[in-house]
């Protein structure tokens, strides 16, 4: 049975396994990347596992900013606990465990828990053909944004909570 948790740095080598089994090298986090997230926001990052495995998970920051830019992915100190907005850096399912709703799982805990929290809701950038699952999810495209990260077009995504 699969179980959410939150993320200790104890779950850096298998989390960057994961960031690198999940995006390109120009787009995924780094070990260091990970375990800079790890050390300012822990709290935020949302593993799915199974037999212990991590498989699938979310995470980012919360701060005071309305959009994510390519700023946020460079500062994990941009973590602000008293913001308003859930950002999400990255959704990661290892490619052998995708289409099983793993990922759509992680993302509501993210989601459960911003909304549990008091945000206004939750951010997150992706591309193209990921923008009809988002907003599945409740999501709605914003167009697309000034992000280039890893060198890629990104749609900003935004779920914002009723009475926000």
């Amino acid at each position: 049975m699969a179980e959410i948790t939150h993320a200790t740095l104890n779950d850096l080598d298998e989390l960057a396994a994961v960031e690198a089994a999940c995006f390109p090298p120009a787009e995924a986090a780094s070990r260091a990347q990970l375990a800079d997230r790890l050390r300012h926001f822990a709290d935020h990052f949302f593993l799915l596992r199974e037999g212990g495995r991590i498989i699938s998970f979310v995470d980012g920051p919360v701060t005071v900013q309305r959009d994510l830019t390519d700023e946020l992915y460079a500062d994990a100190a941009c973590h602000d606990p008293a913001g308003r907005w859930q950002m999400i850096f990255g959704v990661n399912t290892l490619p052998e465990c995708r289409r099983r709703g793993y990922a759509a799982r992680a993302m509501r805990a993210a989601i459960e828990q911003a909304r549990c929290e008091g945000r206004l809701g939750v951010v997150l950038t992706c591309k193209d053909a990921l923008v009809h699952w988002y907003a599945r999810l409740g999501f709605a495209d914003e167009g697309v944004c000034a992000s280039t990260h890893g060198g890629a077009v990104w749609h900003q995504m935004r779920l914002v909570f009723r009475g926000a």
